[in-house]
């Protein structure tokens, strides 16, 4: 776990190349195969859970008429989800809420019963249609999985800017707040137990994927992080790929963390330097340092160097 902490920051700059590779040794019978017991369990609170491990952390939560989903993972995984979750409770899953459009976060919606309502934002329900590469991905061939299944697992109904599901202790709240790791990014609410899963748009302690080619923008990224960060009544936070629940508080942080890293790349630009110049000089600031982010290897031929200069890049050109 502390392991995984220190790492996180490395982990989610080569997350969406790592799913596709790994998706693509599962089809081959290698070493990343599918099973519940290589899902960890962790109990966030009364209810509701977080399956880690294969792809993006997965939210299960309990409600009275059966179990909510939050992301399903890499595909394959989605039969040691349910098998899980079959070790938590004998209610059915009735409902899935993708976060956002990537491979390592909905590819398991295919092997749920198709009697599953699969909810998402407006911008991500299209861009599952078409499952487009994320930006940076290259060394691996992007699948649509929807259209190997017949459209199975995509979804059935979608919201603008908000939306709330049952009542009571049961409610579900999700919200919309505009562009930043994808066009598309959900913020889900379960306001009973006062616990927020962000999906990647806060994937843990360290860089972001500022994925363009499905709608992120670094310009807007901060500000949509600030619209979450300003609900209330909410004390932890399940995040994208984090090895812990984290709390409201590192969300406001890495909102900061976010505008910083956004302003040393426009400052940098009216002051007539290159993206390859900020690429391999930007270091992570000390007070984020000291709240456990991880500053990238010097390495510039680095795969997290290469994402952070991806990162630079987008928001380079979005800067007028």
């Amino acid at each position: 776990m502390k392991r995984g902490l220190v790492l996180g920051a490395l982990v989610i700059l080569t997350a969406l190349s790592a799913a596709l590779a790994a998706a693509a040794r599962v089809g081959q019978g290698g070493n990343q195969q599918p099973s519940s017991g290589a899902l960890q369990v962790d109990k966030v609170a009364d209810r509701l859970y977080v399956l880690r491990g294969g792809g993006g952390n997965t939210a299960a939560f309990i409600t009275t008429n059966g179990v909510v989903l939050v992301d399903t993972k890499l595909s394959g995984w989605g039969k040691p989800i349910l098998d899980r979750v079959k070790e938590l409770t004998d209610k059915p899953v009735t409902m899935i809420i993708n976060t956002h459009t990537h491979f390592d976060h909905v590819s398991g919606n295919v092997e749920f019963p198709a009697t599953v309502e699969v909810i998402t934002q407006d911008n991500t329900a299209k861009l599952m249609r078409e499952m487009r590469a994320p930006t940076g991905v290259t060394n691996a061939p992007q699948q649509n999985i929807f259209d190997e299944n017949k459209g199975r697992g995509l979804p059935t109904r979608t919201f603008k800017d908000e939306m709330t599901l049952g009542k009571g202790n049961d409610r579900v709240e999700l919200h919309y707040f505009g562009r930043a790791h994808t066009s598309g990014d959900a913020f889900v609410v379960f306001p009973s137990l006062r616990v927020m899963h962000t999906g990647d748009v806060f994937p843990n302690k360290g860089i972001p994927i500022i994925d363009a080619n499905n709608g992120g923008s670094g310009i807007e990224y901060a500000d949509t992080l600030a619209g979450a960060a300003a609900l209330q009544n909410i004390d932890s936070v399940i995040t994208g790929h984090n090895a812990t629940t984290l709390m409201m508080a590192d969300l406001k942080l890495y909102t900061d963390f976010i505008r910083e890293f956004t302003e040393a790349v426009r400052a940098a630009k009216k002051a007539g330097r290159t993206i390859d110049d900020v690429a391999s000089t930007w270091k992570v600031p000390t007070r984020f340092l000291e709240a456990g982010y991880a500053q990238p290897p010097p390495d510039t031929s680095g795969q997290s160097m290469r994402r952070l200069r991806m990162n630079v890049e987008v928001i380079w050109n979005e800067l007028k």
